[in-house]
């Protein structure tokens, strides 16, 4: 806890006066929200766009002002999580399951800080399982196209049910072991009709934030 609320408070460092500021999904992000809520609270000037319901809603209980995405240009800096970082900051995101609205989110994002724990730092990307955001429609079969392209797939399931994700789609774990061409893996799997997106996010981050237990961090 201590590695992944040290990372997020050193992102937040960034953030100033009039900025409009992406809020990621997930347990290190969650530190970074609930410090910018306290800088709010002292008088801060941001607008915030959340990529999932838990984090508008956190944003909202601690008084962080709200923008639709549809009614702004561009996002200053958005600060975000992920399951891992490879040594050419390429991510795979979506353990939370939130990866199409980051996605989005971070598109429209002059910068993107990934913030993570020492244990999400990784020299190839793979041993998280890759999230896929599926259209329940023709589910089965799209599953089986994306295990056709060499991993073991799984649908998530969470209270003995399906996972829906914010957009009302599911989500596929696909275990692919060691990702060597994680560019060409991404394209191949969005080719697939029935795929919303994938987890893999390709050279997008600007800035990646590592924490450490003993409450160092590399600011990469």
């Amino acid at each position: 806890m201590e590695s992944k609320r040290v990372a997020a408070e050193k992102a937040v460092e960034y953030i100033r006066d009039g900025m409009v500021v992406g809020l990621g999904t997930g347990s290190t992000t969650y530190w970074a929200i609930q410090k910018l809520g306290q800088k709010v609270k002292s008088g801060l000037s941001i607008n915030a766009v959340a990529t999932s319901i838990n984090s508008e809603n956190l944003a909202k209980e601690l008084g962080i002002p709200l923008i639709s995405i549809s009614k702004i240009e561009e996002i200053d800096i958005t600060i975000d999580g992920a399951d891992e970082v490879d040594d050419e900051w390429n991510l795979i995101k979506g353990g939370g399951g939130a990866l199409l609205r980051e996605k989005i989110v971070a598109s429209f994002s002059n910068e993107l800080i990934i913030v993570v724990d020492e244990s999400k730092k990784v020299n190839r990307l793979g041993k998280f399982p890759l999230p896929v955001e599926l259209v329940k429609f023709g589910y089965e079969v799209t599953q089986k196209k994306i295990s056709k392209l060499g991993c073991v797939t799984k649908l998530r399931i969470v209270d003995n049910k399906p996972f829906i994700t914010d957009n009302g789609n599911y989500i596929v774990d696909c275990d692919f072991g060691n990702i060597d061409h994680p560019k060409d893996l991404h394209t191949a799997i969005n080719m697939i009709p029935g795929v919303v997106d994938n987890g893999l996010f390709i050279k997008i981050a600007t800035k990646v934030i590592v924490g450490y237990q003993d409450g160092s961090i590399v600011d990469l």
